[in-house]
């Protein structure tokens, strides 16, 4: 069988059969005809989506597309089944390229973090009187699976419904007597904006190498170890948005910041807030449910607002603690920065009462210290400087 190199747009060269190399020219040229057309369907879809996004609260970095170039269309064409014999020669993969494939048109969606992927698609999938969602799958899928590292991608078959760019575009197909009915396939990929600089530096690399001579087997390494990488760094930035919204309810005082603290609330709120400063023995968290009742501190955002960062910097210098205290000193040491001496009448027990002595004595020492780190840095917490009577009183 006589065999002929197909060449066009100067990057591709493709040996078929004459038979087969006729039929993608055809191809290739009834593409370039059209594609004027199928770049309306492209801002067209493009605009849709955007609109979807414009409507919700989900905000992506940004929404691109782009309508498959000429060159991208021929080398797609011209993929060949190899003959298994001579009565079973070698076949186009895509006979009928204009028609058979999806990706002629495709949107991407870049957003910030994995958790957005779904929103995204599901917003899109919910958009039924603009699309039909014919295929969703995960690209990453195969990778968990196999214990192996690539890029997560989200990769929705959409197909559009009474679109009138598609209808003008289906009006320029030769060969067919189907009344225009406005219905058309394209993808859409949905990714962070991580797997997105990942997926385009790999392809640019991996798949589109100038010379495949100059391929080393440790540019596949980096590329698995970099992929491993960024999932880590995803997954930190997902749990960075998670604790934020967590933390930002606390302090919602018609929501979270009005849980009452119970033990176990104590116990959540201090593990998020604080998560270094750990309790060494069990998990009762009463007594910190406790000390704050007793200045009827009795909601979320109230412990919240003791367990203040600055608060805490200031306590930690005031007291220049000789070892990192533990959740039990550091509450009972802010409650006294925060409320001095009534902290010690309130749960320092009774002056007759000789096992609350050491107590009394300790956190009267301590108030003396927070009293005098004030006066020396009075200006640093915007405070006038206590009086002399005051230091006298606190030491009583």
């Amino acid at each position: 069988m006589r065999r002929k190199t197909l060449q066009a747009y100067g990057s591709h060269d493709h040996t078929l059969s004459e038979e087969l190399a006729a039929s993608v020219r055809a191809s290739v040229a009834e593409y370039e005809r059209l594609r004027p057309y199928l770049a309306d369907v492209t801002e067209d879809v493009t605009q849709k989506i955007q609109n979807i996004f414009a409507e919700s609260s989900l905000r992506p970095l940004f929404v691109t597309s782009r309508t498959k170039s000429l060159e991208s269309f021929e080398e797609k064409a011209s993929r060949v089944i190899p003959a298994t014999s001579d009565d079973d020669p070698e076949t186009l993969v895509f006979p009928d390229p204009l028609r058979s494939l999806n990706d002629l048109v495709a949107v991407r969606v870049i957003v910030t973090l994995p958790h957005e992927i779904r929103e995204a698609a599901n917003l899109i999938k919910r958009a039924r009187d603009l699309f039909d969602c014919r295929g969703d799958r995960e690209k990453d899928t195969g990778s968990i699976e196999s214990g192996t590292y690539g890029y997560s991608s989200r990769h929705l078959i959409l197909r559009t419904q009474q679109n009138e760019a598609v209808k003008r575009y289906q009006e320029q197909l030769l060969d067919t007597d189907a009344k225009p009915n406005g219905a058309y396939f394209f993808e859409v990929q949905i990714r962070t904006v991580f797997a997105h600089a990942w997926s385009e530096i790999e392809h640019d690399i991996r798949f589109k190498s100038a010379d495949r001579r100059a391929w080393s087997p440790t540019f596949d390494r980096q590329f698995t170890a970099t992929a491993a990488m960024l999932e880590k760094v995803e997954e930190t930035f997902e749990n960075l948005n998670e604790n934020y919204a967590r933390v930002s309810e606390y302090w919602n005082a018609e929501g979270g910041g009005a849980v009452p603290l119970t033990p176990e609330r104590v116990q959540e709120v201090w593990e998020t807030l604080l998560p270094h400063v750990d309790r060494k023995f069990d998990d009762d968290w009463g007594w910190a449910a406790h000390l704050m009742a007793a200045h009827g501190l009795t909601r979320t955002d109230q412990l919240c607002e003791v367990l203040d960062s600055q608060k805490i910097r200031h306590v930690r210098r005031a007291l220049d603690h000789r070892y990192s205290p533990g959740p039990d000193r550091l509450l009972d040491d802010l409650l006294l920065w925060q409320f001095g001496q009534d902290h010690i009448e309130l749960t320092g027990g009774s002056l007759e009462d000789e096992d609350s002595r050491p107590r009394r004595a300790s956190l009267t020492r301590r108030l003396r210290q927070m009293r005098t780190y004030r006066s020396l840095h009075a200006d640093e917490l915007g405070i006038r400087p206590p009086l002399a009577s005051e230091n006298d009183d606190a030491a009583r």
